[in-house]
């Protein structure tokens, strides 16, 4: 809309209601123009959630055919399944077994050289004061054994008969191939083998064998 600044009134009076008029029409119009566009997203948005929204993989009907557990049980079960999710259950500490005592065992004991059997403060001979032990499973075909590895502790008497602090000396432990682990490398090979070569599942190498290698 063009207007011939000629043909304006002079009165400022009229001037004014000529401007309001104007933009009044002007905030329709702009009104007018928004709802356009409102209505025209919503329309492209509704368009993209149906085109790349997750689809959905429920059949009709599926829910009748395939009733959980749940939907059909009775007021006493649904009892019985809200009291025991509400008990906590304890968190059990990993703890190793004993291997199975009909084993056959073989020990192996791991001693000091006779120069360490010395007192490393007085140099008198050290004794025996005890001993540590651990046990592995070694394979053998056809049975399997426990090689019980046993480690002389010693100590030395004078320091002891003097006060004096001793130390208490033993052999290292022989290296594993897997630290802490109750398997020999014999043991080792013959799962790899079964579980590879022969495909066995694990848990019959475990009822096989008697013995629970997950531990």
């Amino acid at each position: 809309m063009k207007l011939d600044a000629h043909s304006l009134p002079d009165d400022p009076v009229q001037l004014k209601r000529m401007v309001l008029e104007l933009q009044q029409l002007m905030d329709e119009k702009l009104a007018e123009k928004d709802a356009q566009i409102h209505e025209l997203l919503q329309a492209y948005n509704a368009k993209l959630a149906k085109e790349y929204a997750k689809k959905s993989e429920k059949m009709p009907g599926a829910g009748d055919v395939f009733n959980e557990a749940e939907d059909i049980l009775d007021e006493h079960d649904k009892a019985l399944l809200a009291t025991s999710a509400s008990v906590k259950k304890e968190k059990a500490k990993p703890k190793r077994r004993p291997l199975p005592a009909q084993l056959p065992r073989v020990e192996v004991v791991v001693d000091l050289d006779e120069g360490d059997k010395k007192c490393d403060c007085c140099q008198s001979p050290l004794h025996k004061m005890g001993e540590s032990s651990s046990e592995a499973l070694e394979f053998v075909p056809a049975h399997i054994k426990v090689i019980k590895t046993i480690r002389p502790k010693y100590t030395c008497r004078h320091c002891e008969r003097e006060g004096i602090k001793s130390v208490v000396k033993t052999a290292l432990m022989p290296a594993t191939a897997i630290p802490k682990s109750i398997a020999t490398p014999s043991l080792l090979s013959q799962i790899i083998m079964c579980k590879y070569q022969f495909g066995l599942p694990l848990y019959r190498l475990n009822s096989d064998n008697k013995c629970n290698f997950s531990d």
